[in-house]
């Protein structure tokens, strides 16, 4: 088990596949606006991503982007890009973030 960071973990339930593929940033928005992360999920749907580690990962307020309608190559699509916020306050603790996802919803919750 990750000690500290952010991971993230994400699957088209529909086609019941991991999103490879899918663009992903975190954009640490307080105390002070900064990307930390940017990049797309590998074949396991996971980011790769020295922030998983705990990499520029702080006390303060979060902001995950997905990029769905590009995933989709859906310019008319219902979703586009995917925000989820979130607050870390002890930065020893590690956040996983598993996203279910279909053209036209999604779940997303802190896991384990």
């Amino acid at each position: 088990m990750v000690a500290a960071g952010i991971s993230i973990h994400a699957v088209d339930v529909a086609s019941g596949r991991p999103a490879q593929g899918l663009r992903v940033e975190i954009w640490r928005i307080d105390p002070e606006s900064q990307r930390i992360a940017d990049g797309r999920l590998g074949a396991n749907g996971v980011l790769d991503h020295s922030v998983a580690q705990g990499a520029g990962v702080i006390a303060g307020e979060y902001e995950v982007l997905f990029h769905l309608g590009e995933f989709f190559g859906d310019s008319d699509g219902f979703l586009t890009v995917t925000p989820f916020r979130f607050r870390i306050k002890n930065v020893d603790e590690h956040f996983h973030l598993p996203l279910k996802f279909t053209r036209w919803g999604y779940s997303l919750f802190r896991g384990a």
